[in-house]
Order: C-alpha cells, then sequence, then structure tokens
C-alpha cells in the first residue's frame, strides 16, 4: 500500500500548524516582555507558563475559564464549518447569560432547566443574522456585530427594569450588578459533582467543563456523521452547487446561526451560573464571545481541536494574571493577546507547511 504523503495528512498539518502557531506566539510574546521589562521577562514568561499547574485551585479556575470559552469557540467554529462567520457570539453570551439569570433569581429554577433557558436565549439572538443572511443576502458579519450591541444594552435595560434581579433586592448595598446566585437561589448553583473529591473546597470548579465537552462531542458527532451535519458543510463549501443537488440552503443557514447561538449563549450560563462572577452592568461587550474566534481558528474549527485550544487560551489567560505586580494588568492584557491572536493564524502556518512539504517532496523525487 502506497504510503500517504504528509502534505496531504490534513490531521497531521493542522496539528503541526497549531503547534508552529503556539511557538511563534510564544516567542513574540517574550519579546513583548523584554521590551515592556527585561529583568522580569524570564521570570514573567514562566509566571504565564507555569501558574496554571502550580496549584489544584489554579488548575480549577483554569478548567472553569475554559467551559465557557469551548463553548463560544464551537460556535465560532461551527459557524465557520457552514461557510458563516459568527463574530456575534458575544451577544448571543450576553443574550443566554440574561435568560439563565433571571431562570435562576426571578423564576427560581434548577440549574439545568437555567442553562436550556440560556440557549433558548443564545439560538434567538442567534436566528436574526441567520435570517437577514439567508433571505436578505445581508452579510452575517455586520448584523452579528450590531446585534452585539443591542444584545448588551437590552440586557442591561432589562436587568434595570427587573428590581428582582439585583443584587439590592437581596441585601447588597450595589444595584449596578446581578444578585449573587448564592443568595438567590443555591439550588441554580452549577453543582461541582464528582469534582468537589478532587479539588475540595475550590469556588472555581464545577461539572461545567463536562458539560462543554460533551457539546464539543455533540457537535463533531453531527458534523462528520450526519446527513444533517454533510448538508451544513455542503452549503459552507458551495451554497450555489448545494442548492442544485437539491439542499435547501436556506434553511441550513438559519439552523446553523441558531445552534451556533445556542452554544453561545450555553456558555453565557455556565459562565455565572458557575456563582463566583455576576453580571456588571456597564456599557462593556463581554469579551468572552471574541476570544472564541482564536480559539476556533486555533483548532481549524475541528470541534475535538476546540477543546485543547481553549483550554490552552484559558491557561494562558490564568497565567498572565499571576505576572503582576512585574507588569501591569494592561502590560499583561497585550502580552496574552499577541499570544492568543498570533496563534489563530493556523490556517496561515498550514498553507504554509503544505508548501514546504510539497517542495521537499517534489526535490526527493527530481534525485
Amino acid at each position: 500500500m502506497k504510503k500517504k504523503p504528509l502534505a496531504q495528512n490534513a490531521a497531521l498539518v493542522s496539528v503541526l500548524a497549531s503547534i508552529l502557531s503556539i511557538v511563534i506566539g510564544l516567542l513574540i510574546g517574550f519579546v513583548v516582555l523584554l521590551l515592556v521589562n527585561p529583568g522580569a521577562a524570564a521570570e514573567g514568561m514562566a509566571a504565564m507558563l507555569g501558574t496554571g499547574f502550580s496549584s489544584l485551585d489554579k488548575f480549577g479556575k483554569v478548567l472553569y475559564q475554559t467551559a465557557p470559552l469551548l463553548l463560544c469557540g464551537l460556535s465560532v467554529g461551527f459557524a465557520f464549518k457552514t461557510g458563516l462567520f459568527n463574530i456575534g457570539a458575544s451577544g448571543q453570551f450576553t443574550m443566554g447569560a440574561f435568560f439563565a439569570l433571571y431562570a435562576a433569581i426571578v423564576l427560581q429554577l434548577p440549574w439545568w432547566a437555567c442553562l436550556i433557558f440560556s440557549m433558548v436565549g443564545g439560538a434567538i439572538w442567534g436566528i436574526f443574522p441567520g435570517l437577514f443572511k439567508a433571505f436578505f443576502n445581508v452579510n452575517e458579519v455586520i448584523t452579528s456585530i450590531m446585534f452585539n450591541w443591542i444584545g448588551m444594552y437590552l440586557v442591561n435595560i432589562l436587568c434595570a427594569n427587573t428590581p428582582k434581579i439585583l443584587a439590592s433586592a437581596w441585601g447588597a448595598t450595589n444595584s449596578d450588578r446581578t444578585a449573587a446566585i448564592a443568595d438567590a437561589n443555591a439550588g441554580a448553583l452549577i453543582p461541582s459533582g464528582p469534582m468537589k473529591a478532587v479539588f475540595g473546597d475550590s469556588s472555581w470548579i464545577n461539572i461545567s467543563i463536562f458539560i462543554a465537552i460533551l457539546a464539543a462531542i455533540v457537535i463533531w458527532f453531527i458534523l462528520e456523521k450526519t446527513t444533517f451535519g454533510y448538508e451544513l458543510k455542503a452549503c459552507g463549501n458551495n451554497k450555489e452547487a448545494s442548492r442544485y443537488a437539491g439542499i435547501n440552503a436556506n434553511r441550513n443557514v438559519v439552523i446553523s446561526m441558531v445552534i451556533a447561538g445556542a452554544l453561545s449563549g450555553l456558555g453565557g450560563g455556565i459562565y455565572f451560573l458557575a456563582g463566583t462572577i455576576q453580571y456588571v452592568l456597564v456599557k462593556s461587550i463581554l469579551g468572552m464571545g471574541f476570544n472564541g474566534i482564536p480559539a476556533a481558528l486555533l483548532a481549524s474549527s475541528n470541534p475535538i481541536g476546540t477543546i485543547f485550544s481553549s483550554l490552552f487560551i484559558s491557561y494562558l489567560q490564568v497565567g498572565g494574571a499571576s505576572m503582576q505586580p512585574n507588569f501591569s494588568s494592561e502590560s499583561t492584557d497585550i502580552i496574552v493577546s499577541v499570544i492568543i491572536y498570533l496563534a489563530a493564524f493556523a490556517l496561515l502556518m498550514r498553507q504554509l507547511i503544505v508548501k514546504v512539504l510539497t517542495k521537499r517532496k517534489d526535490k526527493e523525487a527530481k534525485v
């Protein structure tokens, strides 16, 4: 049996591209550290790369941040697979968070029901860009960006006009944030489950990482093992050809954005139902949805690969927070951003690796 050329091994090339992107990102990040504070550059890089595994509590925080990031990465990657650029994951994340918090605090529902609400909220916010794209051919990037801001302002207005959802209604003095879940409805907190035996009383840990990984497996199965997934990818590769083949492209565009929105919305739900963070009414879009973009790109939109890329990005973020006081929080954000967003050039690196391997094969053939 003839051995398959390395350049044609898509899985291997994708892994090599991601590793190369990460290494280049880390090197440039180290250069930035040298420019900011030469004397503490080595110590800062060591803190960034070592903090996540320095204690169970820190690793628990890594897993806590990985879960919503993974879901946002799946949201972006799923849309990529179907030929859509879902840059509205932040708005869907925010809307999902509101639905989950409303169900938890106002309706007093259990955590699993709140997560269902969060998926519904995200799906509702994802359907609008899908409808505009399918029936009016409006670029989904434009509509999804607009709906990020609309979602953020709408959630702030809804929270401000729902007194029961605010912290001030539950004994706190501030009214600029939602109530602490532990005070308002302890049953809405996502349980620690078997994780408690390993991580003890860490406030970061719960079963949300398992929920996110399960979602990744389900999305992979849908895309790779079902007729529905094949139709979605066919629409993404060539919309007109899929229509000629009898596939309802408009329907698939809408469904794709609904599923993508539901994934981001679920991310918002598990992020705030952990009980460690409260939603604050500020005029700023939540960044988790945007972080899902490099998570998806680094994994080449592969759902299983997104598990590892999200874990890596979360690990860097936790490590970056430990670099103070040698580096200011702004410097840390810049460094982490450089590493993360350079790592997102996996597609470019993949093309470069294929080019190098192809040239090498041609030279060997001539010899």
